[in-house]
């Protein structure tokens, strides 16, 4: 089970405590790679899909690649641990549902390094900052990435770079993404402007679990969809010094106009959320991810005492099945989930509110 080896907070290093964390709550850096002598994944055998397993629970778990790498067979394991990886963005959902051999290293200590394995590609390295960190993230990633080629020869072409299953991977296999806190432009009607300007600018605004996922909460993942013909350097320069600090202005801007001309609107928004969240009896997961998010907002906005953002994502991940089920230690069914969340949500955010 899952709830003996991952932190049951959720908290994984306190994301949004990090630079531009009102808006930003965490950088993740993903790279693409497949080992030389392997078929893609498309073609390969499922005999080649064990050797692949095999070859990378035993060479890169431990400390062999990055610190306390741990090997998690998703094939073996139970539904409430898949559940609660993907939760975290520490496995994809496609990997949690496929029926193939397939796996994936997480660190124990973290929270917020991966490896997943058989995914789209053979190997899929990923690490997350909390908030405005992509640099941070790409120098730890570079070095995980260099040890993992130390072991394995990769599939690299010197005309086109790294091979990926994905044509839009092919080059450097890069993938750098914000997660993004975004109600006050929601709430000026502003939030399709940037989905124009993104697509614009070749970027993918995506819901919280990347493609194929909504945005609950206006918490939206931004990030790049071309690798081919850029470096590394140029791909992470044009995301962190131009595009990423100006969305952020873009947000912050529009929630000084909401202050300036619809001040009570937002104090009533957010109050009410604090409300629901303090007295309501049932809950799903969607509902309350929005309503937290109101309170986030208030929480920027300085219009909340006693809550900091550290609260705030501990209770949106808790609001999830796999970890609502892991904070009552007990598993249950859709319908004993929306009574434990809202119980679960006014012990919490009560007992905060009522210490601040």
């Amino acid at each position: 089970m899952i709830g003996g080896s991952l932190d049951p907070s959720g908290r994984g290093g306190d994301p949004a405590r990090g630079r531009d964390g009102d808006v930003v709550l965490t950088s993740r850096v993903r790279l693409a790679r497949n080992i030389a002598g392997f078929s893609f994944l498309t073609r390969a055998s499922r005999d080649d899909r064990r050797r692949i397993v095999s070859l990378a629970s035993a060479r890169f778990a431990g400390d062999a690649v990055s610190p306390g790498l741990r090997w998690v067979d998703l094939a073996e394991a139970d539904t409430l641990e898949r559940h609660a990886l993907v939760e975290r963005r520490l496995i994809s959902r496609q990997l949690a549902a496929g029926d193939e051999p397939r796996g994936a290293l997480i660190a124990e200590d973290d929270g917020r390094t991966s490896i997943m394995v058989n995914e789209e590609d053979h190997l899929r390295l990923q690490v997350m900052r909390a908030g405005l960190d992509v640099r941070g993230a790409w120098d730890e990633i570079d070095r995980i990435d260099d040890r993992v080629e130390s072991i394995v020869e990769y599939a690299f072409c010197p005309k086109f770079g790294y091979l990926t299953a994905c044509p839009t991977n092919v080059g450097t296999g890069l993938r750098v993404s914000a997660m993004l806190h975004m109600p006050g432009l929601k709430l000026i009607n502003e939030i399709d402007k940037v989905r124009r300007a993104a697509k614009a600018m070749n970027l993918a605004v995506r819901g919280y679990y990347g493609e194929g996922s909504e945005a609950v909460g206006d918490i939206y993942q931004l990030s790049n969809q071309t690798t081919l013909g850029r470096t590394e350097e140029e791909i992470l320069a044009a995301f962190t010094d131009d595009i990423l600090p100006k969305i952020i202005e873009y947000e912050r801007h529009a929630r000084r106009r909401l202050l300036e001309s619809r001040r009570s609107v937002v104090e009533d928004l957010v109050h009410r959320a604090i409300g629901t969240l303090l007295h309501a009896r049932l809950m799903n997961a969607d509902e309350a991810v929005k309503l937290l998010s109101h309170v986030r907002l208030g929480v920027a906005l300085g219009m909340v005492s006693g809550v900091g953002f550290d609260l705030i994502e501990e209770l949106m991940l808790h609001a999830q099945p796999g970890h609502l089920q892991l904070a009552v230690g007990a598993e249950l069914n859709q319908a004993q989930r929306r009574p434990a969340r809202a119980s679960l949500l006014r012990e919490r955010l009560g007992a905060a509110v009522s210490a601040g």
